[in-house]
């Protein structure tokens, strides 16, 4: 069993920046494919950013290409997701989400929930215009 819990979220001015973290229990995390999604209210859950075990591979989805960055220490069971230029539309809650199934490139089944096997309880990030 794995636990997540997600910290770093918060109320910012858009344009502002934000470093969400997610910190994990078990001994096998350098295994595990890591995801950050998020959901607004109203909306369906939605995919972020994922990373491979070894940190070696990244994909976004392209609402947030090029300001957001995932990256993970696997010395701390913490996967991070800093985020940049945040707008409005950012809102969310964010959650974190483990897939024991690693894998050496993320792949397109790692923007879908039903992927992963662990989820945190998630932590709102609010821009504000």
């Amino acid at each position: 069993q794995v636990q997540l819990v997600e910290s770093g979220g918060g109320l910012v001015q858009a344009g502002g920046s934000l470093r969400l973290s997610c910190a994990a229990s078990g001994r096998t995390f350098s295994s595990y494919v890591m995801g950050w999604f998020r959901q607004a209210p109203g909306k369906e859950r939605e995919f972020v950013a994922a990373i491979i075990g070894s940190g070696g591979s990244t994909y976004y989805a392209d609402s947030v290409r090029g300001r957001f960055t995932i990256s993970r220490d696997n010395a701390k069971n913490t996967v991070y997701l800093q985020m940049n230029n945040l707008r409005p539309e950012d809102t969310a809650v964010y959650y974190c989400a483990a897939d024991s199934r690693d894998s050496p490139v993320v792949r397109a089944v790692h923007t879908s929930t039903s992927r992963y096997d662990y989820w945190g309880q998630g932590t709102q990030v609010t821009v504000s215009s």
